[in-house]
């Protein structure tokens, strides 16, 4: 039974599947076999893209793990605001890994852990996926042969709306906007209610970047408008490493988010939130929104330490030039952006900025960053009445997904 007791529908915008080894690699056409290996490294497996090992993701066979919300408490108790005292500290701490159950794989045992947790829809969101899009930033053909093979895997594994209850997200690369628009029209075909598309500069074939809000997009925007699918922007490699690494002192790009202790520099810069602050100021700067107001969006993983600032800073910016702006950017924000904010911060203040139509319950089930007993996250909102609570915890949701 669930540790709370609730009258509404719960529906998490933010759970985990966890990839079996070969779901980069089974639906790989000839020629590209050696894109994606898996490789032995002083007795552990790791993963090779493109011939160069990644660090990303330390285990990338996730046969072991760190338990569901290991790292709750720590992370609570950075927050004044928070319903955690240090009194939870006295809890028996997590054991340092678990052997993963098949709950974590397969769609089947997943609802049935669903059920115990008081979880009633999840959206479903890879892991593994997250390190592809930047460790091949120099080949994007190569990439959009890759995504659309974990694409296939995972509607054959998770599909992309399991029993109405688990919807997972396949994953639309941009680089090249037809074969984009291409992949999007696969999904959708095959029942996707979601998808995911990385929150970063996207790379082109002559290995520059730009903003996925510029224009040479519309038509890929167009389509999504017209499907009135939800697009998701998970937190990922953003590719930020290299400009990190500059000011650190590094060489190389390879981000290693496990391996080494942070400087206060390094701190504070994550503290912002840059990388999500900037794509969300580019979709209203650029006019994306603008040009297709239908659009959903749902930075999912990125926190709300970014929303006070950007809103402040477009408040201001408005009331001195509203000629640079195409409207109001408070209102295309609120109007097309949702967000979720991390279990440790203040949700009542978020809604206080945004609205509480623009609030979205998720707990990164079952990553250790996440929470233990995701229901619990209804107690941060017991400054709300009943509707906002209900709306939160997954009216809000249901109505951008339709269900």
């Amino acid at each position: 039974m669930p540790s709370r007791q609730v009258d509404f529908p719960v529906f998490d915008v933010d759970n985990h599947m966890y990839e079996t080894p070969d779901a980069l690699t089974k639906f790989l056409p000839k020629g590209y076999e050696d894109v994606i290996q898996y490789v032995q490294v002083n007795g552990r497996t790791k993963i090779a893209v493109k011939g160069q090992i990644s660090e990303y993701i330390p285990n990338p066979t996730f046969n072991k793990v760190a338990p569901p919300g290991a790292m709750e408490i720590e992370f609570k108790l950075k927050n004044p605001s928070s319903k955690t005292s240090a009194e939870d500290l006295k809890l028996q701490p997590p054991p340092r890994y678990i052997e993963s159950p098949p709950a974590f794989f397969e769609p089947a045992p997943r609802l049935a852990l669903m059920d115990e947790l008081g979880i009633d829809r999840a959206m479903m969101w890879p892991t593994l996926a997250s390190l592809i899009e930047e460790r091949m930033a120099d080949d994007p053909r190569t990439t959009h042969v890759v995504i659309h093979a974990l694409n296939r895997w995972m509607h054959e594994t998770w599909s992309f709306n399991y029993e109405g209850r688990i919807f997972a997200t396949p994953v639309v690369t941009l680089p090249i906007v037809d074969q984009a628009i291409a992949e999007l029209e696969w999904v959708l075909e095959r029942g996707a209610r979601a998808i995911l598309v990385r929150p970063a500069p996207v790379p082109d074939l002559d290995g520059h970047r730009r903003s996925f809000a510029l224009e040479e997009f519309d038509p890929f925007w167009k389509a999504v408008e017209e499907a009135d699918v939800m697009v998701g922007m998970h937190a990922s490699d953003d590719g930020s490493q290299r400009y990190l690494n500059e000011w650190e002192g590094l060489r190389g790009d390879e981000f290693k988010p496990f391996s080494r202790k942070r400087s206060a520099f390094l701190s504070i810069l994550y503290a912002e939130h840059r990388g999500i602050h900037d794509v969300v100021a580019s979709i209203i700067g650029h006019e994306l929104v603008s040009r297709f107001p239908k659009l959903k969006i749902v930075p999912v993983e990125n926190g709300s330490a970014w929303v006070r600032p950007l809103v402040s800073t477009l408040a201001r910016l408005y009331e001195r030039t509203p000629q640079n702006f195409a409207e109001d950017p408070i209102a295309a924000l609120k109007r097309c952006i949702y967000i979720h904010p991390f279990h440790e911060e203040d949700p009542l203040g978020l809604v206080d900025i945004v609205g509480v139509d623009n609030v979205v319950f998720g707990s990164d089930y079952p990553h250790p960053e996440g929470m233990y007993d995701p229901i619990s996250f209804v107690d941060e909102l017991a400054g709300l009445d009943p509707d906002d609570r209900a709306k939160i915890m997954g009216g809000n949701l249901s109505r951008l997904m339709k269900v």
